[in-house]
Parts: C-alpha cells; sequence; structure tokens
C-alpha cells in the first residue's frame, strides 16, 4: 500500500521544491507567481507557458494574514499518491506521465474556454464597443478592501476615472455589467494547483478499479470508486454552477476540476475502444 511509483515520487518532488521556493523567494512567492502560475490573457502578466507550469505550483500564503498555507499542496499531493500509483503500475512511465500532463492542460485550457465565453457574454450586453486597453483597466481595478469584500467606493476610485478618461457614455446597466466584469477578476485572477491533472488521475483509477472502494476522511463509510468518483465530480459541478463550496475554499478553480475530470474520461474512452487496433497505445 505504501509504495510509491517513480514517476508520481518525481512529480511530488517537483511539486514540492516548487511550493518551497515560491515561501522562499521573491516577495510572499509573487516573483514565482508571476511567472508560473496561470493568469488570465487579458493579464499583462499572461504567458503561453503557464499553461503547463501552472499544474506544478501550489497555494504556499493566506491572505492577508500572510500565514503558511500548506493544504492545497498536502491534499494534492496525497491524491497523487494513492491514485497515481496505482494508475501508473497500470499505465507504465511514459504513458502516465502522457496522461497526468495532458490532464492538467486540459483542465486550464477548458477554464480559460470558459472565462472567455463568460468575458463575451457581459461584454456583449454593452451598449458601446470596449476595447482591450479599456477591459484591461476595467478587470484589474482592485475592489477588495483586503478581506475579500467588495469596496462600496469602486465606482468613484475606479471605473469613473476609466469613464471620464475613453469619454464612455455608459447606461446603468452598463455600470453594472462593467462592476460583474470587474468582479469576476478576469484582469487579475490566477490559477495555480495539480488539481486538474489529479482528477483526471482519479477518473483513471475509478474506470481502471470500480470496485475498490474508497473513504472520505470525514465520512468513514467504504464505497465503490465507481460511485465515489461521480459524486466527488458531481460535487464540483454543483459548486462550479451554484458558487456554493461545500468541502473546499470558495476560490477553488471547479472548472478546472471538471476539465481535468473531462480530458481524463475521453483519453480513457480513446484507448479503451482502440486497445485491439493500431490506434492503442503501445
Amino acid at each position: 500500500m505504501f509504495r510509491i511509483t517513480d514517476t508520481v515520487k518525481h512529480l511530488i518532488i517537483i511539486n514540492a521544491i516548487l511550493w518551497v521556493a515560491t515561501l522562499t523567494i521573491g516577495s510572499g512567492g509573487v516573483l514565482l507567481n508571476n511567472l508560473f502560475a496561470l493568469h488570465f490573457p487579458l493579464n499583462e502578466l499572461f504567458r503561453p507557458w503557464q499553461v503547463f507550469t501552472h499544474m506544478f505550483m501550489h497555494a504556499s500564503y493566506i491572505p492577508p494574514s500572510g500565514g503558511i498555507y500548506f493544504q492545497h499542496i498536502l491534499f494534492n499531493m496525497f491524491a497523487l499518491w494513492m491514485f497515481g500509483t496505482q494508475v501508473e503500475q497500470v499505465f507504465g512511465r511514459k504513458k502516465f506521465l502522457f496522461f497526468y500532463i495532458s490532464a492538467g492542460l486540459g483542465a486550464a485550457l477548458i477554464t480559460l474556454g470558459v472565462d472567455y465565453i463568460m468575458l463575451f457574454s457581459l461584454t456583449s450586453d454593452l451598449s458601446f464597443d470596449i476595447g482591450n486597453d479599456v477591459l484591461r483597466e476595467v478587470a484589474a481595478i482592485d475592489a477588495s478592501d483586503g478581506a475579500g469584500f467588495l469596496r462600496s467606493n469602486i465606482f468613484l476610485e475606479g471605473l469613473e476615472p476609466i469613464i471620464n478618461q475613453h469619454n464612455l457614455k455608459i447606461t446603468n446597466a452598463d455600470f453594472r455589467t462593467l462592476f460583474e466584469l470587474n468582479a469576476k477578476g478576469f484582469g487579475v485572477k490566477t490559477m495555480v494547483g495539480a488539481s486538474g491533472a489529479i482528477m483526471g488521475i482519479l477518473v483513471a483509477f475509478g474506470m481502471l478499479f470500480p470496485e475498490s472502494k474508497l473513504m472520505l476522511i470525514f465520512l468513514p463509510v467504504p464505497i465503490k470508486a465507481k460511485y465515489f468518483i461521480p459524486a466527488i465530480i458531481g460535487l464540483d459541478l454543483f459548486s462550479a454552477l451554484s458558487g456554493v463550496s461545500l468541502f473546499s475554499p470558495s476560490n477553488t478553480a471547479y472548472i478546472a476540476h471538471l476539465g481535468g475530470a473531462l480530458t481524463g474520461f475521453i483519453m480513457m474512452w480513446y484507448w479503451k475502444k482502440n486497445q485491439f487496433n493500431d490506434k492503442r497505445w503501445n
């Protein structure tokens, strides 16, 4: 049970090294997060490689207190060891690594895709054409008071100067839309973590070992993987649609979880369908 396969071990070491690096290099991990966390393309800090590197980064500090936050990497690496070791033993090193990275990339791309759909939906409601420069300025307004609550004077300090500078004629509906654009955090939010890749591994485990019995820490009742894992995905789907976080922090990237799970399912389905022909993985 306590064995660990080589690829899983190396992935855990890489994640741990980068997590420690965010604690020790730069100011509160800002330098490494600016470089390697996934930023929305509206953000000037966005770089194409972040679609890949984000899956090796984890939250290290709790804002605004500055306390060290280890739960994110701890739970992810525990899940990677628990499920990834079993999956790698079936897949082998190369196939496992390809699967893991593909699930992480799928999580990132689906998250960006959903964000772009939301962005288009909001901007299409405006009574004027909004350029990228204005969009970046609106999205980057610091609307928080430092404790996660929106400031009541966001209009006077944030939106009004932008509206005046660009000579925008806006309606009340436009103002509400601009406010929501800012609240969504397109210009400032980042995504880190291996959760998307691990959700893909979780799906693979469930399809390879459907009769295995699993338990949640707070629900010590054995549940078969074929029921347990769809239930976990269902909880993520509920939180993504409702905005209600049940067992995880409110800033959890639920779409990334779903994206990783979907990518993992598609790969597993394709490989299983083609396991006896020339399209199988050798």
